[in-house]
């Protein structure tokens, strides 16, 4: 949708200041701040000077497009005159001229949100200028323009010593301001420089405390690893011995006697089950973990859990149950690590539940992008009280249950820190005499710092990968495993982002050759980004092509969008714009280029 305002012909010089006002006037009734409107004011001044010196006459035209907020005020001024020699040179700032002129082309660029102009000797001299409505601006359409056409008739364009002195107004209000916020900006260096002395001496004293921690840290791990590897020799020797001892290899034991030995054996593996939690705490807290995500099936996990501990069911008047999802559910996690954080829900419910149920359940929750495992007993349960104790190294809640099945106190911290390693978190809901809940929240996908692509995809991405990156932005993670689906197997790749500010990130470590762009991105808009992003010589040669649920393809084209779908988009329209746009022929790889990827 474009909405046309006004049209002037600039001809005479007093033409130049009323097309200023008129410029002023119409930024007014859009919606933008006085700032604003000086600044767009004052950039058609400048253009309509040169239409005026340059060329003689020529037009400015004002229109509103955009059927969406925020809308695009967009401002083109046109002549038919020599046009501009020189351009590339005045666009890059070294142009030196003794009238002025490259310099009122580059400050209205500066201050347009998209600019763009041809020149030469045979079209003249068209410069487009499209400035984005404010954000809280209401929306202008065909049937409310007509009061802005009438308020703009009864405006005057008064050509007089009043405007002049409206003019100097402003320029003094400018430097006003200015000068305030030099003062403001001299008292704050000042107070700035004497907390930085005071930071510098905190810091330093942080660093020392921090120091002394990190060693401290270090030397814990260091000793529970060391000892632990020492326990681990002996404990497996005396186990190896017990074990000898009880299968009569070297004679018959007395009945007294078969009974210590076996008390040896059963001392000696819980104590090879503490060393294990040990070890696997000190490894955590040293950051020598691993985590290696892949494709997870949860209903195959949860078949191999059930085979692995029904030969501990040792009452028949307690059931192990588990509740497969409704549809196939996949995650993509560290499947190891997952499986150890159940198992030991599962065994501590095996151990302080006597009779009934342990239900073993995953529930999707799309809302959030996450999987939540819940283990429920029916058994002895936990008091409020002691909630949070169970969590905290060593730490046991006394019960009669308790002297019957010795623990290590470790199960449940380590599945505490095995969740925060897989970016999840555990949780737990008991009543004394009723049962207890016990839950790992993680998601869908996991997030592994310094390997962007295994945040939204099942896949990880190797150095010499030849296909051209396609930088995705978008908020949605379903989406992104779509696009991922769309161009396996193809010549590009994809590069993922959520935000802009990672967008950012992604561009800086690699150059994509195109944009895949979502407009409304968690809270933010990507409008003024991908006028930013045309506008940067740097950088609009690369395509952007717009995938959103916003309906306003003008706009996108009006800022420079290279393609505009509406959601959903299908692979084939996809591969076959990324190619017309990249110049790309189409290309399946083969079995041997794709061995490297």
């Amino acid at each position: 949708m474009t909405i046309r305002i006004l049209t002037a012909q600039v001809k005479t010089e007093t033409d130049v200041v009323s097309v200023r006002q008129r410029a002023k006037q119409i930024a007014q009734l859009c919606g933008f701040g006085m700032q604003d409107q000086v600044r767009i004011a004052t950039s058609v001044s400048e253009l309509a000077r040169n239409v005026f010196n340059y060329a003689g006459q020529g037009k400015i035209s004002f229109a509103i497009e955009g059927n969406t907020a925020p809308q695009i005020l967009t401002i083109h001024i046109e002549d038919n005159g020599p046009g501009i020699e020189n351009l590339d040179l005045i666009l890059s700032g070294n142009y030196k001229s003794p009238t002025g002129m490259g310099m009122g082309i580059i400050g209205a660029r500066r201050l347009a949100d998209r600019f763009n102009i041809k020149t030469g000797p045979d079209i003249g001299t068209h410069i487009t200028l499209k400035k984005i409505f404010p954000r809280f601006a209401a929306l202008i359409t065909p049937e409310s323009s007509s009061k802005i056409f009438a308020r703009l008739a009864n405006m005057a364009t008064e050509i007089s010593v009043t405007e002049i002195m409206q003019q100097n107004q402003e320029l003094l209000s400018a430097l006003a301001e200015l000068k305030a916020r030099q003062d403001d900006l001299l008292l704050l260096t000042r107070e700035l420089e004497d907390t930085n002395r005071g930071m510098v001496a905190l810091y330093a004293e942080l660093d020392e405390k921090a120091g002394h921690l990190r060693r401290a840290d270090q030397m814990k791990s260091r000793f529970l690893s060391n000892m632990s590897h020492e326990f681990r020799t002996p404990l497996s020797s005396i186990r190896a011995l017990a074990k000898l001892l009880l299968d009569h290899v070297d004679g018959d034991l007395s009945f007294e006697q078969e009974k210590q030995v076996a008390y040896i054996l059963q001392a000696a593996t819980g104590l090879n089950e503490l060393v294990n939690d040990l070890l696997d705490i000190a490894k955590i807290e040293a950051g020598k973990v691993d985590v290696r995500p892949s494709l997870v099936d949860v209903g195959k996990m949860f078949s191999a859990l059930r085979g692995m501990l029904r030969p501990l069911l040792i009452s028949e008047s307690l059931r192990l149950t588990f509740v497969e999802p409704e549809t196939p559910l996949e995650l993509f996690t560290d499947e190891a690590k997952l499986s150890q954080i159940l198992r030991n829900f599962i065994s501590n419910a095996l151990k302080f539940t006597e009779a009934g149920d342990i239900v073993v359940k995953a529930i999707s929750i799309p809302e959030k992008n996450q999987v939540m495992f819940s283990v429920a007993d029916t058994g002895v349960g936990i008091r409020e009280e002691d909630l949070q104790l169970i969590f905290e190294e060593f730490s046991q809640i006394e019960h009669p249950l308790q002297r019957k099945v010795k623990g290590t106190g470790l199960g449940l911290p380590l599945c505490r820190n095995l969740a925060k390693l897989l970016r999840g978190d555990v949780a737990v809901i008991s009543e004394v005499n009723v049962g207890s809940t016990f839950s790992v929240t993680l998601p869908m996908t996991i997030n592994i710092p310094g390997e962007i692509i295994t945040e939204i995809i099942p896949v990880r991405v190797k150095t010499n990968d030849v296909r051209k990156p396609v930088l995705i932005i978008e908020d949605n993670v379903s989406v992104h495993l779509q696009y991922e689906k769309f161009l396996h197997n193809t010549e590009f790749r994809t590069i993922a982002a959520r935000n802009l500010r990672e967008a950012a990130e992604r561009w800086t470590a690699e150059r994509p050759v195109a944009v895949i762009l979502d407009i409304v991105l968690q809270g933010e808009d990507s409008w003024l980004w991908l006028a930013e992003m045309k506008n940067d010589p740097a950088r609009s040669d690369v395509p952007v092509i717009i995938v959103t649920e916003v309906e306003d393809k003008r706009k996108g084209l009006s800022l420079g969008a290279d393609a505009y779908y509406v959601k959903p988009l299908f692979k084939q329209q996809l591969l076959s714009t990324l190619r017309t746009l990249v110049g790309q022929p189409s290309l399946e790889l083969s079995h041997e280029q794709l061995s490297g990827i």
